[in-house]
């Protein structure tokens, strides 16, 4: 079986190390490298070609938010990016996450939680740190404003169930929980997703999330 390859983009050496020491003992993931800013990510990704890039947001020459949008802005690129964040979740995040990254996860997440997150985003989901997820739907809710016009009228291309999935997407449930929420097969809901990112030319789920609330697909409740 293939490693996943995991490319480490930090500025604190200490948190280089960390990460690297707990994902090396993971079964199946391997860090072939590591980045002190952003532009070392965008030159290691070319040279080491990862799946995976945890990437700080903020650090100095080049920060992480303008990494990835150079990373998922390369033609064919298959890096997938991890924001990594502190549990006071930073402004720049929500503009992470449009920049191309699949979600984020936060510093303190255990070895468990960490290795998890990078099977899912390397897996191609996206992932949403559970404790911050509610902030990052407050800041997407004031951010996105009105619905844009051109936006809105992508969800047009999308079939009545297509639109149905992409709403639960946007509030947090994965394949299995939208299959059972909508009585169907979980092969089914992938292929509604696979649909979805095609029809509305966006990169993983997260984006799709993204997607949903900036056009007022979805509107948070409590905010």
């Amino acid at each position: 079986m293939t490693s996943i390859r995991v490319l480490i983009a930090d500025d604190q050496i200490m948190v280089r190390q960390g990460f690297t020491v707990l994902l090396d003992a993971e079964p199946g993931i391997e860090v072939v490298g590591q980045a002190v800013n952003g532009l070392d990510a965008v030159a290691k990704a070319a040279e080491l070609d990862p799946d995976v890039v945890l990437m700080d947001v903020r650090m100095p020459e080049l920060g992480g938010i303008e990494a990835t949008r150079r990373l998922a802005g390369q033609p064919d690129t298959t890096v997938k990016v991890l924001v990594l964040t502190t549990f006071d979740l930073d402004d720049y995040v929500y503009e992470a996450l449009r920049a191309g990254a699949s979600g984020f996860l936060l510093k303190d997440a255990s070895a468990a939680e960490l290795a998890h997150a990078v099977r899912v985003v390397a897996a191609g989901d996206a992932l949403l740190a559970p404790n911050v997820t509610k902030r990052l739907i407050a800041e997407l809710s004031r951010v996105s404003g009105a619905p844009r016009t051109p936006l809105r009228e992508r969800v047009g291309d999308l079939t009545e169930r297509e639109t149905e999935v992409l709403s639960l997407i946007a509030q947090g449930l994965s394949n299995a929980e939208i299959a059972e929420r909508l009585v169907v097969a979980e092969q089914t809901v992938k292929t509604h997703v696979s649909r979805i990112l095609v029809k509305l030319g966006l990169r993983d789920r997260t984006q799709a999330a993204v997607f949903a609330y900036e056009t007022g697909l979805v509107r948070p409740s409590g905010y």
